[in-house]
This record gives structure tokens, sequence and C-alpha cells, in this order.
């Protein structure tokens, strides 16, 4: 079970320090489980939570979960909101409830809660978080539905799963890739890592083809890294024109070099713009060094 401490904002307020037969409206056995009151719910009385984020389910894994289940039962209770007298609706646990299903048993151990639409989202995707049990596709689709459908701001997710701003957006980032590679990261043929390499490219197409090849090479994410440094700094040359100045161009060379990325000079009269890729945190502090 979820200690207070590690809940985000808000979501301790979804723990009360007691459930009563009148909360609950069943007659199902229970027993104290910490701050919380554990009932037994038969199964086919918890319909799915809607706001689910967790969608993909390793066959082998839920079996095996399922065999322990057998053999030991369902020791972590799931969590659930009442919906009608004999209804309830499963807020986290999904992969518990399903492989209980596996094993024949007709009633789980769960703990009751009252809960808004948001709260039962953001508690499904704490719990999961804390698990380690999403991907990071079904992560950035639950932190895109919690800021479209509940208008918060990044800063807002942050706060309420205890990440950094920072990492919230880099992880919403994967959904701008082809549907064929987010599928990659969710069967876990490559990781979050070769994904935000991939991302450093500018078109769909460059990004297909440095997927096939990190499939086809079994690339490292470093390795991924250098592919996108190689066609980047090809991409630049190729947009040099005859009209530019070889002065900005020679210095945007000797930069290029020295920090071993992309870097493009905008200049119009006195002003102007200088930009600089990186594509991993070692890159950023490694061009961070260079300038201070």
């Amino acid at each position: 079970m979820m200690k207070k401490s590690s809940l985000g904002t808000g979501l301790s307020s979804l723990i009360p320090s007691k459930i009563n037969k009148n909360e609950t409206g069943s007659d199902s056995s229970k027993h104290s489980h910490g701050q919380d009151e554990v009932l037994k719910i038969p199964i086919e009385n918890i319909v799915p939570n809607p706001n689910q984020p967790r969608y993909y389910f390793d066959e082998n894994n839920l079996k095996d979960l399922s065999e322990s289940i057998k053999e030991h039962g369902v020791i972590q209770p799931i969590i659930v909101t009442k919906i009608s007298d004999n209804k309830f609706e499963l807020i986290a646990g999904e992969r518990r409830l399903q492989a209980s299903k596996l094993s024949g048993l007709r009633e789980i151990p769960a703990i009751v809660r009252v809960a808004t639409n948001q709260q039962k989202l953001e508690l499904a995707l704490v719990e999961n978080i804390q698990r380690h049990d999403l991907n990071a596709i079904e992560e950035a689709k639950a932190y895109r539905k919690l800021q479209n459908e509940f208008n918060l701001s990044q800063d807002d997710v942050a706060k309420k799963t205890g990440k950094n701003r920072s990492t919230i957006a880099n992880i919403i980032r994967l959904l701008e890739l082809p549907i064929e590679i987010q599928r990659g990261i969710i069967e876990r043929k490559i990781t979050s890592g070769h994904a935000r390499a991939i991302l450093g490219l500018d078109n769909p197409e460059k990004q297909r083809a440095l997927y096939a090849l990190i499939l086809k090479n079994d690339l490292t994410v470093r390795e991924a890294e250098n592919k996108v440094r190689e066609v980047s700094v090809h991409a630049h040359k190729r947009k040099i024109t005859e009209n530019k100045d070889p002065r900005i161009q020679d210095i945007e060379d000797k930069a290029q070099q020295k920090l071993g990325t992309k870097v493009k000079i905008n200049k119009s009269g006195p002003t102007g713009r200088i930009f600089i890729d990186f594509f991993s945190d070692e890159e950023f502090d490694k061009i961070v060094g260079f300038i201070s």
C-alpha cells in the first residue's frame, strides 16, 4: 500500500483514516490493513477504471503473478471506489485484478475510497509510477490526459506526481514520435533513452530510418545519439547557400567542431540568435562547461 508521504500533492485526501460498513454498503468480510479497512469484494462486482493509465500487460508476467496469487493469495489490496450498491470501480491495481481473474479467484481484497475522476487518474498514475509499472508511452498519455481533461499545467502535473517539470515535458514529447516507434517503446524494443535521441531528428522519415537502424544493429543510446549528430551535421552543411556570410559560416563550423553538435547562427545587422543543439544531459553539461 502506498504511504501518505509518497503521494503527490492533493492525493493524501483520498486516504480515509477508517472505512466502515455504512460507507461501502457492503456485507463483504473485512479486516484492518494499516490505517485503512480492507474488504473482500466479488471480482464480478468490480468494473474497469476508464482513467487507468496502463494499457499494456506482459502476458508472461501476468501469468507468473497469477501463479503466485494461487499460492499465496493477493497480498497487496487493490483500491476501488463505490459507484452503486454492489458495484465498485477500480482506481489502482489493474494488474493484480487481471491476475486474480486468471487464477480463478472469486473475491479480491480491496480498499474503498471516495475520489473524483481527476483523483482516480492521479492516484492510479502515482501508484503505477512508484511501482515502475508504466511504460514511457502510457506515462506520457496519462500526463497529457491530466493536462487536457483537467486543465493542469506541466508544473501542476509535476507537483502531483513528484517529478521535475522538465521530466514531464520530455516524456510527453515522446507522443510526437511516429506510431510504430511508440509501439517499439511499449514493447520494449527500444528504451526511452533511444526515443529521446530519435526526437533529435527533425522529420518522421529520418526518425523511422534511425529507429530501423537501432533495431537492426542493436545500437546503444550513445551510438544512437552519435547517429543523430552525424545526420544533423550533414543536413546543416547541405543547407549552406552561396549567399551565406562566409564569416558566419566559419564561426558556425568552428563552434560545431568544438562542441561536437549542431550550431546555427542567425544574424541580421548587429543583432541575432545562436542555436546550439544537445541530445543528452551529458552533452548539455559539456556545453554549459564551455560557456561558463
